[in-house]
């Protein structure tokens, strides 16, 4: 079997990181079988080096080895260019095609991008990976082919078959053998020695001196985030070798070629997107104005208890979770008590007058029976009403900034222009 070291070296692969080592050395292994494998890893860290080494170490070869992007063959003829087609058999097919795992008999196909492939496609493929076989676009003759398969994905597999653009089936067919490559912000002690390699490269074939890294710019290298992974290094290394007359490369030199340097730290992504259309907005909004709503009936019921009782202390002590419930400042509402039942020892009024609203709550401090009447108007309102109100007083609080307003509305911008077109605002 040959060695770690030297199946790098005859694939150019630069690098001593545990993880690169692990991935080439199960490539090595898996090399004389035919079992499939599944290249995983970020765009830019060298997935097409796997399937190569995997090739050439087997015993196919002397066979074919064709590399195809799915990612980058329209969904109306992937299945041609994979399968071939028949003359006829759709419009511009002027003559019979032979397609990809027909030519590549007895070879290895290396399938790029394989989580980009359509669902019917993903049939035809899952066909092969079992039987061997597979029909030409407009035939139906079954054809036979043997072809070892090797994909790779920069995609959550995981992810893509929770949300129905994989099938489960084909992907543990695929991933008989799974093989990750690490970013390159996990492999630091490489970068520096990635740089070097490809500024060499880069002076040798523009024929101009090498550029060399100030300590301080080493540091800024080793730092930073690299979300393109060896793709985006060799890139810079060749900007800066092309651009800059002085070669020794200073900190702020490089820092002038990384894009967003203003922030290494990953960034956060959420799974979900936001729905931004019409009715979930409304559903946000409707879900406010009910909460508001049940917020009411609550101060209504403790009104009415204390109007029955007359007794603060017992309220509180029967009530004391609705009261809470009520203030979300648990402070605020144990201070609320503690006036009301002092007020009562000290032999002050009993009546309800002694229960206020703070000034902060939906209404302030009212007479009880007006509060209870202007309560039982508002349950009254339709749900134009109050989305119409709520606008209104979102925007008088922002002095008409409407995008000031929508985020505190939890609606789009958008959303909110629309809402004023229709309520002539």
């Amino acid at each position: 079997m040959e060695s770690i070291q030297a199946t790098k070296q005859r694939f150019g692969i630069i690098g001593n990181d545990p993880k690169l080592n692990r991935a080439v050395e199960k490539a090595i292994q898996v090399a004389p079988t035919d079992i499939s494998v599944l290249v995983t890893g970020e765009s830019g860290v060298g997935k097409e080096s796997i399937p190569k080494i995997i090739h050439s170490l087997s015993h196919r070869k002397h066979g074919k080895y064709i590399a195809v992007n799915c990612g980058a063959i329209p969904e109306g003829t992937i299945d041609s260019e994979l399968f071939g087609h028949e003359k006829g058999s759709f419009t511009g097919a002027t003559a019979t095609r032979s397609g990809y795992f027909e030519v590549a008999d007895g070879g290895t196909i290396f399938l790029d991008e394989v989580g980009e492939l359509p669902l019917p496609t993903q049939v035809r493929l899952l066909r092969v990976l079992e039987n061997g076989e597979f029909l030409k676009v407009g035939s139906s003759a079954t054809q036979k082919t043997d072809v070892r398969i090797v994909a790779a994905t920069n995609v959550k597999m995981v992810d893509a078959i929770e949300k129905g653009k994989f099938r489960e089936d084909l992907y543990y067919r695929l991933s008989t053998v799974e093989i990750n490559l690490p970013p390159l912000r996990e492999r630091q002690e490489d970068i520096h020695l990635l740089f070097r390699k490809f500024a060499a490269d880069f002076a040798q074939k523009y024929k101009m001196p090498t550029i060399r890294l100030t300590d301080q710019a080493t540091d800024l290298l080793l730092k930073y985030r690299w979300s393109g992974n060896i793709r985006q290094l060799r890139n810079v290394a060749e900007q800066i070798s092309v651009l800059e007359q002085n070669r020794e490369i200073s900190y702020e030199t490089l820092k002038h070629y990384l894009p967003d340097m203003g922030s290494n730290l990953p960034a956060i992504v959420n799974a979900k997107k936001a729905e931004s259309d019409f009715s979930s907005e409304r559903e946000i909004l409707y879900k406010v104005l009910f909460d508001m709503k049940r917020d009411v009936n609550d101060l209504k019921k403790l009104t009415l208890e204390l109007m029955k009782t007359g007794n603060a202390a017992k309220v509180k002590e029967e009530q004391s979770s609705l009261i809470n419930k009520i203030y979300a400042d648990e402070n605020e509402a144990e201070e609320e008590l503690a006036s009301i039942i002092e007020e009562e020892t000290n032999g002050a009024q009993t009546d309800v007058e002694v229960f206020s609203i703070p000034e902060n709550s939906l209404e302030s401090r009212k007479d009880k029976y007006e509060y209870a009447e202007e309560i039982e108007e508002e349950e009254n309102l339709s749900l134009h009403q109050k989305e119409l109100e709520l606008i209104k007083k979102s925007l008088e609080k922002y002095n008409g900034k409407r995008k000031d307003a929508a985020d505190e509305l939890g609606i789009s911008e958008r959303t909110l222009y629309r809402k004023i077109k229709q309520y002539d605002l």
